[in-house]
């Protein structure tokens, strides 16, 4: 048993490593990568001078949620180090995750229609088809995470079904 119980403390560490690592990547991207990648000239997208301001403001506002939903994964590998894997915190913590990764899709599906005067200048169709892919893929987890929290909920139901019978 106590095999077992390192085993889960190693993987729910490796997770937790990782987890730190994707927050501090998204942070360097937030403090060095989008500022120089928003300061083009205006003059260059005479369809919609401030695209890039408000794709930035968009980008930004993005990391909101998703440094929400690390703080929830977090969360819940503490509920599964802890023991309390079927637990209501971690159906909770699953819901705030789904909610979140479809605040990153929303805010990302509201950025295309100002990336679309850029790619017209740029005639870069590409640029438009990865903006749809990066927008879609929070929504993948947001379904996941239903799943997961549906799954969870219906184990937690079974088994108070169960001690309330024995």
């Amino acid at each position: 048993m106590l095999q077992y119980s390192c085993m889960k403390q190693k993987s729910t560490l490796f997770l937790k490593a990782v987890i730190v690592i994707f927050g501090l990547a998204v942070l360097a991207l937030c403090v060095f990568a989008l500022p120089t990648l928003f300061h083009g000239p205006v003059a260059a997208y005479p369809g919609m001078p401030y695209a890039e301001t408000f794709i930035g403001i968009i980008m930004y506002a993005a990391a909101i949620p998703f440094y929400i939903a690390l703080y929830q994964g977090f969360k819940l590998l503490n509920y599964i180090d802890a023991n309390k894997a079927f637990s209501e915190w971690s159906v909770k913590s699953l819901g705030i995750i789904k909610y979140c990764a479809i605040a990153v899709s929303v805010l990302y599906f509201g950025m295309l229609p100002f990336l679309y005067p850029m790619v017209q200048v740029e005639d870069s169709p590409g640029l438009m088809l990865f903006a749809t892919v990066f927008a879609t893929a929070p929504l993948v987890i947001a379904v996941f995470a239903a799943v997961l929290q549906k799954l969870l909920r219906s184990a937690i139901d079974l088994k108070s079904e169960n001690d309330l019978t024995v």
